[in-house]
Order: C-alpha cells, then structure tokens, then sequence
C-alpha cells in the first residue's frame, strides 16, 4: 500500500521563518507524542494552497539545547499532523575555505558523532534497520536547488555534515580531524533527527546555513554565540525567500517520491509479528503505521 499523493510540508528550523508573507490560517496546535515532549506546538497552515507545519526546533526563544531536543517526539509529532516530507534548516560552522560564512548547502551526507540521544524508534521487543547509505531524500534535494534557482539564492548541492554533541563548540584539534576526514560542515542538529524521519517514512532534506569557519581559520576568530546569532539574522530574508519558492514545489511532488523513503520499513523489519511488543506497537502507530495497517495490526 503506497502512502498517500499528498502530504503535509514540514518545516524544523528557527521562528524567524515562520514570518512568511502568504502564510495563512497559521494556528499553534499542541501535538501528543507518546515518545514524550515535543520542542514545542507546531505552526500548521496554509502556504500557496499547500498545508504546511513549522516546528521550531529548539522551542519558541531557543530554550531547549541540542543535546537535550527529543528528536523522537519532534518526528512522531509532525507525522502525527500528516507530514510525509521535511525541509530542515540547520545552522553550522564551515570546515572548507569556499564554503564561507553566509553560504546555504544542501546536505547529502553525515558523520554522526552523537552521543547519548535516543537515535531510533525501534529496539527490543520491535526490532528493525532501516537504510542510511544515502541519508538525505534526493528528490527533495531536487526540488530545494529548483526553488533556490527560482528565488535567485546562491545554493551549494553536496556536503558532508559531521554531527557533534556540543553544548561546546568544536577544539582546535577536532577541527582539523573533521577536516581530515575530509568533512565539509560541522553542527550539533541534524542526528538522530535525519535517521528517524528516514525510520518514520519521511522524506528529509536539510539546508546547512554557514555562520562560521568553525575554529580551524585561525584569523577568523574563535567561534561565539554571537557570530553564529549575527550570520543566522543575516541570512534570515535568503531563508524566508528559500522556503516560499520550497513550499509549492515540495508540496506538488506526488508521494511515494523516486528515492524510495516513504517505503524505508518495506523490507526493515526484522520482528515476526507474533514476538513483537505490543506496547511498542503501540507506541508506533503512526511511524510505523503504514505497515502495521498492511499487517492488519491497526485499523
């Protein structure tokens, strides 16, 4: 059974792109999860006839750290409100000289370095393994560098973003071995989160906002909050202006789209249906819901 064509554009990133001219019948809606909290209600509305919900992050007034974000909870929610496909934007440190502050990539590869973040949906009782190899959807990657074409906003396709835990920035040290391994951006966001839109069926692709040269350019100065916070509201309009050309083209692709995301459980799992935890099964009945409905598990 293939999802439905038509599905809900999810954005996560910060509030200031919710300021969105056209943005219609925006409303907060608080969204139960039974992984917990999410960072905050989403933002659901209507943008040029598509809906669209907006989740912040790290919470209206970014009070929940990387570290901390229940990314289990933000996905389940925006499945939960119907979204198939997610535009995320990150903001990051750069490990390339021509990837400068100010830049906008488009993602297609990860080092996850993470730590301690709860990185999956599935586990005893409910076991599956879901594919990686190619972390980010390339439809939705296609359709980002069209609405930056169409909205004039230089884009860079292609980047391998290493993910940290931070709260601290990056030593001198880690950034040179990040740069060794021949990594292009470096953050603290985008892991687990990628890896459980993929266990979720969604389709996910992410925009990397450079704001620094991390600590490796010694004359760029060592990176501070404020540095990131001042590049983030200048390229705050370039943002605005990426997601409303975004947003029809995202949100006219027909599902289940080319790269095969929306089917990622297809051939996943790997728990006979008669060992599994039904209060997992539970738990999962929107992540999973597409094959647990197949199975007849859910009505």
């Amino acid at each position: 059974m293939a999802p439905d064509s038509k599905g809900t554009v999810g954005i996560i990133g910060g509030t200031g792109l919710y300021d969105l001219k056209g943005f219609e019948n925006a409303q907060w809606v608080e969204v139960q999860s039974p992984f917990g909290q999410p960072s905050d209600d989403i933002l659901i509305g209507t943008f040029d006839s598509h809906r669209v919900a907006f989740l912040p992050r790290h919470g209206r007034g970014h009070r929940v750290s990387p570290q901390h974000l229940n990314y289990r909870a933000n996905i389940d929610a925006l499945k939960r409100v119907g979204v198939d496909r997610v535009l995320s934007f990150s903001a990051v440190g750069s490990l390339k000289r021509e990837l400068a502050p100010g830049m906008f990539v488009i993602v297609d590869q990860y080092v996850d370095k993470t730590s301690g973040r709860e990185s999956s949906f599935f586990g005893n009782g409910f076991v599956a393994h879901v594919s990686m190899a190619d972390p980010v959807c390339s439809t939705m990657c296609d359709a980002i560098e069209d609405a930056a074409q169409s909205a004039e906003i230089d884009i860079v396709r292609g980047g391998t973003y290493v993910v940290m835990n931070g709260l601290q920035f990056s030593t001198r040290a880690e950034s040179f071995v990040h740069r060794a391994w021949d990594c292009d951006l470096v953050g603290m966001t985008n892991m687990p989160e990628a890896k459980l839109a993929r266990e979720a069926e969604i389709a996910y692709a992410t925009v990397a906002m450079v704001t620094d040269y991390d600590c490796w350019v010694e004359e760029h100065g060592n990176v501070t909050t404020s540095m990131v916070l001042e590049f983030l509201n200048r390229n705050a309009e370039n943002a605005r202006k990426l997601v409303a050309a975004a947003i029809p083209i995202i949100g006219a692709l027909e599902a289940p789209f080319p790269s095969g995301v929306h089917t990622a459980l297809e051939h996943s799992i790997a728990t006979s249906p008669e060992y599994r935890d039904p209060a997992m099964v539970a738990k999962l009945d929107a992540v999973a819901g597409r094959v647990l409905k197949n199975e007849g598990w859910a009505g």
